[in-house]
């Protein structure tokens, strides 16, 4: 029956002798509606063994059905280190998350046994699954799956350098954030490394490199440089335009985009390093609404963006904004680090914030190495067999000491005060304290940290009631410790309050400087800053709600607030939301046809 995984030992009729099992979800089958629905608007053709259909480091606009005959799927082709991932039989469909991403492919398909496959423009898919709904949902959750898989086999390009050097640090966070299929070779610890450096003769002091397939090497990428590798989407260096351009792809960046763009406006979302914000770097948040089981900040980060896309949105990482300034004719130009510009007519700043450092004498050495400000898979990897510190009392705290009490024997959460519920929710705090490996330590505070080979060994704590201090042994230590903005960038240009946080509504007209307000015939809105058609969204926004639900309702407010400030400016709506051409994205129909209607 097509849906289900056939025995390997299933006569030829029945099923290919050596497909993979579909163990996980992520490789479901066509029904023969829906390969009949499929074929009505693609092409067939056959394949013998060995065409490869699919070739890692290539980019592809082709939706493939096998209709008879296997596929497999092969990681490394062509080289020493070549490995078959899957093998897949007729009713089962090729592509992964980058497909719709438009990036280049971390697999090659090849033919295994001859057949026939069916094949459609990327583009005519999007047009057809938006007319099918449950197809659409099949495709991109087995999508969502084939990513995870690539990534936890550590499938795609290399990373070689030291755990100690800045830059290997920066170029493995920049693939983690953006969940890229990669594999950390470390230059102190796997023997792989020496080898491969004595293959494309380079130093060890010109690591960190980036290896590609075996041919292609970059010595020290910057994160555009690797982008542009595997084929993420940075802005061009020319200027461009558009309706509305979000700064910054947090919870309340993705929820502006989705709305903006459904609504038709030409809308551009840009983050300095992935999709995500801090948000991403939660292992699990529980209390989100409509999640009963939990959603990782990756997972919801990903599935954002992708909603975004949906409705045309354009998705440029990494992208970091410099400058923001007012232009003579109403519009706002936005300046990016690397050089380019984009011009629009509204912005939402939705820049989040990002972990206090910890004050402490020594820390900076061990910064990055055993000292981190995020708790994900990749500084869980770091420590899996040692015990940890989470110092902080909020939930960001708690979802990680949960998350690392998972994967290593013991956690130790430090928290300042007396009452580990006083920050956190009470959900976390009752698993805390029910769990057999992590210890709270109340009323504490890290006043130094002890450290040997450039890595953590343990940490100074005092007991601020008592002032003992003592010792506490551990190899790594996650700090949140609250926030700070991500306002620097933006200089004097908008209102801030006196924490840094952008100042909105009346606080931000009664600050805003010379004339700028008068002539436009209404009072500053609620999310507006005091640049009139630059609003503030999320955790940026100075009195907002530091929560994910709270941070994605703004996004979607400050978009309702764009229209009510289109609406006093000489910018005809009605082009906007009856006669936009949106760009189409990931199971779109060009031209618009959204079938969800604006949500205030």
């Amino acid at each position: 029956m097509a849906g289900e995984d056939r025995p390997p030992d299933a006569a030829p009729d029945e099923a290919v002798p050596f497909e993979t099992p579909d163990l996980y979800g992520a490789y479901p089958r066509l029904s023969q509606a829906q390969i009949a629905f499929l074929a009505e608007h693609g092409e067939r053709f056959r394949v013998e063994p060995g065409q490869v259909l699919v070739r890692e480091g290539e980019g592809c606009a082709e939706f493939l059905v096998i209709l008879s005959g296997s596929i497999e799927i092969v990681e490394a082709h062509g080289t020493p280190d070549e490995r078959v991932l899957r093998v897949h039989g007729p009713g089962r469909f090729l592509g992964e998350l980058g497909l719709l991403q438009g990036q280049v492919a971390f697999y090659t398909a090849r033919v295994r046994e001859p057949g026939e496959v069916l094949s459609l423009p990327i583009d005519r898919l999007r047009v057809l699954v938006a007319r099918d709904p449950i197809l659409g949902d099949l495709i991109l959750r087995a999508y969502l799956g084939r990513r995870a898989l690539l990534v936890g086999v550590g499938a795609g390009f290399r990373i070689l350098g030291s755990r100690y050097s800045s830059d290997t640090r920066r170029l493995r966070e920049f693939a983690a954030r953006n969940r890229l299929p990669h594999r950390w070779i470390d230059l102190e610890a796997d023997e792989e490394a020496e080898a491969l450096l004595r293959r494309f003769s380079i130093p060890p002091e010109e690591t960190p490199i980036v290896i590609w397939r075996d041919q292609r090497v970059l010595r020290n990428p910057s994160n555009a440089e690797l982008a542009r590798l595997i084929g993420l989407s940075p802005p061009s260096a020319e200027e461009t335009r558009s309706d509305l351009i979000i700064v910054g792809s947090g919870p309340a960046g993705l929820a502006a985009a989705v709305y903006g763009a459904s609504e038709g406006l030409t809308t551009a979302l840009l983050d300095a390093i992935a999709t995500g914000g801090q948000a991403s770097t939660s292992s699990l948040i529980e209390n989100y609404f409509g999640f009963p089981s939990g959603i990782s900040g990756s997972d919801l980060a990903e599935r954002g963006e992708l909603q975004a896309r949906k409705f045309g949105a354009q998705v440029w990482v990494p992208a970091e904004a410099a400058l923001l300034k007012p232009e003579d004719d109403g519009y706002y130009r936005v300046t990016f680090a690397d050089g380019g510009d984009v011009v629009s007519h509204t912005v939402v700043l939705a820049t989040g914030a990002w972990y206090r450092r910890l004050e402490v004498p020594g820390i900076e050495r061990v910064e990055g190495t055993s000292v981190h400000y995020a708790a994900t898979v990749y500084e869980a990897q770091q420590c899996s067999a040692d015990p940890v510190a989470v110092v902080g009392g909020g939930n960001s705290a708690g979802q990680a000491v949960l998350f690392l009490a998972q994967r290593v024997p013991r956690v130790h959460l430090l928290v300042r005060g007396p009452d580990l519920g006083a920050k956190m929710s009470r959900y976390l705090v009752d698993q805390i304290e029910r769990h057999p490996r992590v210890n709270v330590l109340r009323n504490s505070e890290v006043r130094g940290v002890v450290e040997g080979d450039e890595v953590l060994r343990a940490i100074v704590v005092e007991n601020n009631r008592t002032g003992e201090r003592r010792n506490l042994v551990v190899r790594a230590m996650f700090v949140f410790i609250g926030t700070r903005p991500r306002t620097a960038w933006l200089g004097d240009v908008v209102a801030l309050d006196d924490r840094g946080f952008v100042l909105t509504g009346a606080s931000a007209q009664a600050r805003a400087s010379g004339t700028v307000w008068e002539g436009q015939g209404r009072t500053c809105l609620g999310l507006e800053t005091s640049l009139p058609g630059v609003f503030a969204a999320g955790d940026v926004r100075s009195g907002s709600v530091k929560r994910v639900a709270s941070a994605a309702g703004e996004g979607a407010m400050a978009i309702h607030q764009v229209h009510e400030h289109l609406g006093h400016t000489t910018v005809d709506v009605a082009r906007h939301l009856d006669d936009a051409e949106a760009p189409s994205g990931p199971f779109t129909e060009p031209g618009g046809g959204h079938s969800t209607s604006p949500a205030h």
